[in-house]
């Protein structure tokens, strides 16, 4: 009696590319491959006629002249902060920190204003190509809300700062929140909490410990500015007689669940201290380079063995959530910085905004690379625009000569959020509108 023949295995999703990146392994790239998708999680990678022969797909959505890579992570946001967008521009850190964005905040910073701002945000993402972000705004409970209500993947921070805000009065206030968040949303499959101290120059010792203490105990990340400026290193030294990462290591915080973001004042010991810890550095290029705060040694870190992402920071500096904009500025500065050519070549650069952001946000083992039983958060970039030919390297296409416009098609976790360039389940012109309306408000108030 023969072998009867083996039937085709069911899968919800295939998606075919003219390229997939993987991102893991390195500097890869599979021409004419597919990726299968089983609810949430990829299942297989292999060639497209091995896909068509063995799967019986639900949907099939053929991209010939794509890349299909992983979802981009945002390493750092304050995303309620694209209200603000060009509220104040051309100034330094400080005055436009202390004179500018903390007023129009203590004015308008509510429940609404972050709602409104958060999906903003995850609409100008989800274009860009972007399917995770590190957040670090007040009303974490309002933005975990909002991420999930649209699928959109999160590491939501709360915040730990000094001083009374909207969000809280008091340093127990700010603690017990934290709490609150943690638990609410903790066994989440989209959403994850992080602790968000502000920065060394806002948050005390006390605080600080704190944050420790409850860290280990929750296993919780840690997120949060530093040596973001030559000023902030000065002040630290004038004021605890350390530098803010010797001061963090006094009190415990370099480890691997340090996020560290911006990092543009560093010593070689000091890089070769968060390699041995394993903390995770974000650079966010174009937001230093805006504000003049100085230059992530990117290359040094990533090549003294420190887990790199990029992020974009916030629209009030920046002012854009474009991550293919953010890689190309973190490539092409690396080269300057490093006065080497060969410094974060395109292949690592991907690698920092994609697997690198998943790592350090904990998420390394669900996102950040093309692997069976990983997350299906996934982005087709059409390389066959004019801008994109001849294509003779994707790699390098992908970094220096793509716009976020070419991203054609988002999932996350499976499910469908932008469909040839249209966003799915959420209603475009009322953002827009919603938008314009903020501007009248913010108007007023500044009049």
């Amino acid at each position: 009696m023969s072998d009867s023949p083996h039937l085709p295995e069911a899968c919800d999703l295939l998606i075919e590319a003219g390229y997939v990146v993987p991102i893991e392994p390195h500097a890869v790239v599979l021409e004419d491959h597919a990726v299968a998708i089983r609810g949430s999680e990829i299942v297989a990678i292999l060639p497209r006629a091995e896909a068509r022969a063995r799967f019986r797909a639900t949907q099939v959505v053929s991209r010939p002249e794509a890349a299909l890579m992983p979802g981009l992570v945002n390493a750092h946001t304050h995303n309620p902060m694209t209200l603000l967008r060009g509220v104040a521009d051309d100034l330094p850190l400080m005055t436009w920190l202390q004179q500018h964005i903390w007023p129009v905040e203590a004015a308008v910073i509510g429940p609404e204003f972050v709602a409104d701002g958060t999906t903003l945000a995850i609409a100008e993402m989800l274009r860009g190509g972007t399917t995770c972000a590190n957040e670090n705004y007040f009303f974490g409970d309002v933005q975990a809300a909002v991420y999930k209500k649209h699928g959109f993947r999160a590491l939501v921070g709360a915040v730990i700062i000094d001083f009374p805000t909207a969000w809280a009065k008091t340093d127990d206030e700010y603690f017990a929140k934290a709490g609150e968040l943690h638990d609410q949303w903790r066994t989440d499959p989209l959403i994850c909490t992080a602790f968000a101290p502000h920065a060394p120059y806002t948050v005390n010792d006390a605080n600080f410990e704190r944050v420790r203490m409850l860290s280990d105990q929750l296993d919780m990340q840690v997120h949060l500015h530093t040596h973001e400026t030559a000023q902030e290193i000065t002040d630290s030294i004038k004021l605890h007689g350390q530098r803010p990462l010797a001061r963090l290591d006094r009190l415990g915080l370099v480890n691997d669940r340090l996020i560290a973001v911006h990092m543009t004042q560093l010593t070689e010991a000091e890089i070769h201290l968060c390699a041995e810890r394993g903390v995770s550095v974000v650079h966010c290029p174009e937001s230093n380079l805006k504000l003049a705060s100085g230059f992530c040694p990117a290359c040094a870190l990533q090549r003294a063995g420190v887990n790199l992402a990029i992020g974009t920071d916030g629209c009030a500096s920046n002012n854009d959530l474009d991550m293919f904009s953010e890689n190309r500025t973190a490539a092409i500065l690396a080269k300057a910085v490093a006065d080497d050519a060969t410094a974060l070549d395109a292949a690592t650069t991907l690698r920092a905004s994609t697997l690198g952001g998943a790592r350090a946000l904990g998420f390394g083992e669900r996102i950040g690379s093309i692997e069976v039983g990983k997350q299906a958060d996934l982005v087709c970039v059409d390389l066959s625009a004019l801008e994109t030919q001849p294509l003779h390297n994707v790699l390098s296409q992908l970094v220096y000569a793509t716009g976020r416009q070419q991203v054609s098609d988002v999932w996350i976790a499976g499910k469908p959020k932008l469909v040839q360039r249209e966003l799915v389940g959420m209603d475009l012109p009322g953002i827009i509108a919603n938008a314009r309306q903020w501007r009248e408000r913010i108007r007023h108030i500044r009049a």
